[in-house]
């Protein structure tokens, strides 16, 4: 089955979505050309967080557009993300955490 979803923040509609993977219940998409990554509730298309990947770029001085953050796959066994970039040299495997209130 197909469907569409727009997918929107509490700000508006929220475009640019790239390389997206499901898991646990969530769509990860992340925002072309930036270091955020997109949590998605596929029923709604409401985004229900955010993940800053800002630094992660292992060399910015050299890995510059269009070599960004391009890749996100979901290991089952560890329930952890991996994310990469376009050419970037190295996979990075990153535990999601609540956010502190």
């Amino acid at each position: 089955m197909q469907r569409r979803i727009f997918v929107t923040d509490d700000f508006g509609p929220v475009g640019f979505l790239n390389e997206l993977e499901f898991a646990d219940g969530k769509l990860y998409a992340n925002v072309w050309q930036t270091d955020f990554i997109a949590i998605i509730r596929p029923d709604s298309g409401k985004i229900v967080g955010w993940i800053d990947l800002t630094g992660l770029n292992p060399d910015p001085s050299v890995l510059v557009y269009p070599l960004v953050l391009n890749g996100i796959a979901y290991d089952k066994a560890t329930s952890h993300l991996l994310v990469t970039g376009k050419c970037w040299p190295n996979v990075y495997e990153i535990t999601l955490t609540p956010r502190p209130k």
